[in-house]
This record gives C-alpha cells, structure tokens and sequence, in this order.
C-alpha cells in the first residue's frame, strides 16, 4: 500500500502540486479574515450594549432627581396652598368678627337712637303740653284785663255815697291781670260782663299733639320690651290718624324692624318705602334704605338690593349705614361704585 501511494505522488505532475498550494494559500486568509471582522463586530455591539446601558442609568437618574425636584415642588405649593387657605380662614373670619362687631355697634347705636326717640317725643309733649298752658295763661290773662270793678261802690270801705259827699271814682283797672297796689281782687268774680278775648293768634294749636306723642312713646316702649303685636298696633295707629306728624315716618320704619325680623321681608320693603317716600327729611331714612337692601338680598333680589347699598352710599356717604353697605358691598365681591364705560 505504502509503495503504490509513492508511486502516485511521484507521478503528480510538479505544476499540479503548486496549484494545488496555491488555491490553499490564497483561500485560508479569507476566513482568517472573517472570524477577525466577527470578532470585532461583536466587539462593537457589545460596546454599544454597555453605552446604552449606562445612557438607560443615566436617564433613571436624571428622572429620579427630577421626580424629586417635582415632589418637593408639589410639597411646596401644598404647603403654600394650605397657607393661602389659613389666611382666607383668617381673613374671613376677621371680616366675620369686624362685620359682627359692626353690626353690634349699629345695634346699639340703632338702641340709641330709639331710646333718643323716646326722649324727643317726651320732650314733644311736654313743650306742647307747656305750650297749651302758656295759652291757657293767656287766655286767664286776657280776661282779667276785660274785669272792672263794680259800679257806685268803693271796695274795702262798704259805706254808701250821699248828698254831700262826692261820688266815687271807678276802681282801676288791674294791669295785666295783676291786682294793683291800691286794691285787691275784686269781691265779685263772677263770669266777665263782656265776652272775653280770643287767645293770642301766635299761639299754636295742641290739639292731638300730646295723643301723638304718648302713643308713639307707648308704642316705642312696648318695641323695645318685644311686644312686637302691641306694638304694631300702637304704630299702626301713629301712622294713620297722624299721617303728617313726622313720628308717623319713624312708625313706618319701627312696623318694617318688625315685620323684618318675622320674616315678612316683603312687608318690611313696603313700610321702608312709606319712610323713603313720604318722608323725605325723616331721620331714619338711611338705616331704611340699608335694611330694605338686606330684605331685598333675603328674598333673593341681588340686583336690587346691591342697587339699593349704592343708593345708601351715593346718597349719606359718611352715614354708620353706609359703612356697612360698603362692607356688605365688599363682602359679595361687588363694586361699590358702577363701573361706567370709558
């Protein structure tokens, strides 16, 4: 076997052996060359997988610190907002406390003014009760003037006249309604021979005003003691047999208080515009004029009632009642003032 494969390999032909190495020579360095460019391809990948990688951790923690940044952000407004809450709480109940302070002032402030009221109406009926007495003294005083002593007697000496003596002179007259020096009060006072003189025309009449006064100083007793039925029937009775007295107006004013505080808001809008509108110059036209505003927002008339603030505050700007329409105003979120296009 061994001498017959070396009689075949001498009998290659010697060209044949070189092309054989040759195809071998040039075909190996191709896949040398391959497994160098696989090599450094996976190289490449696993370089791109490891950038990756750390651009991914990278991004996890910018994002962490991000979600950080947003939480202590978030944190923050939560905590300012619950600051902005507290001051809205405060504020509120500030406004709250200065409005209750507010009302409680103009309470009593109102209680002064009813009570100054009831001071005004007594002082009323004494000046007209005083008045009817100046008259009464007048009218004594005329008529003593109009009184003569009687005729052919002398007074204080009871003897008669004769012959020889002279008749006797007429008693003087007392001036004025005063006795004179010379004699005293005349011993017959009887009626007044002549009619006796009407009383001075500068006098000024009285008549109802003390029933005015008394029933309006009752009524305002019985308001203020919450005899709220007594009373509207005392005010009531005011406001219609002395419709042109100006205690009327402030009855007017104190039957709407009543019928404000049962609820009959409707109805105290009527008894405000009596005042409002028949009594012009009443005292209580600006306390009228804030309390039909609060009846009209009551009974769900926004519009009216902030209408009727403004009309308080153009009208007594420097009034307690307009102080509190512009809280009342202030309060709502309403101007107090219209905005007029420019």
């Amino acid at each position: 076997m061994i001498d017959s494969r070396a009689l075949k390999l001498r009998a290659l032909n010697p060209a044949r052996l070189a092309c054989a190495l040759l195809v071998f020579a040039v075909a190996a360095p191709p896949a040398f060359a391959v497994n160098k460019d696989m090599v450094q391809l996976q190289t490449q990948v696993q370089e791109l997988q490891e950038a990756v990688a750390r651009l991914q951790q990278s991004n996890d923690e910018r994002m962490g610190v991000l979600k950080d940044l947003v939480q202590q952000n978030a944190d923050s407004v939560n905590k300012m907002s619950g600051m902005v809450e507290t001051l809205q709480k405060q504020m509120l109940k500030q406004e709250e406390t200065s409005t209750g302070k507010l009302d409680q002032v103009s309470g009593q402030v109102q209680s002064l003014n009813d009570s100054l009221d009831e001071v005004k109406a007594r002082l009323n009926s004494m000046e007209k009760a005083l008045q009817a007495v100046q008259g009464q003294q007048q009218s004594i005083n005329a008529t003593l003037q109009n009184m003569t002593a009687p005729a052919g007697s002398t007074p204080g000496t009871g003897s008669q006249t004769t012959g020889d003596q002279p008749a006797a002179q007429p008693a003087p007259i007392a001036d004025a309604g005063k006795p004179s020096a010379d004699i005293p009060f005349p011993l017959n006072q009887g009626p007044p021979q002549g009619p006796p003189q009407a009383p001075s025309s500068t006098v000024p009449s009285t008549a109802g005003a003390p029933a005015v006064a008394s029933l309006y100083s009752a009524a305002l007793r019985d308001f203020m003691a919450a005899k709220y039925a007594l009373a509207t029937s005392e005010f009531e009775q005011v406001a219609t047999t002395y419709p042109g007295d100006s205690l009327a107006g402030n009855a007017f004013y104190y039957m709407g208080e009543i019928d404000y505080r049962a609820g009959k808001f409707a109805a105290a809008i009527k008894d405000y515009d009596h005042v409002l509108d028949q009594y012009p110059s009443n005292p209580k036209i600006p306390v009228s004029h804030l309390h039909k505003g609060q009846a009209l927002l009551s009974l769900k008339q926004r519009d009216a009632g902030i209408a009727e603030f403004r009309a308080l505050i153009q009208r007594f700007p420097t009034s307690p009642e307009a102080a509190q329409a512009r809280t009342k105003l202030n309060g709502m979120g309403v101007p107090v003032a219209v905005k007029r296009p420019t």
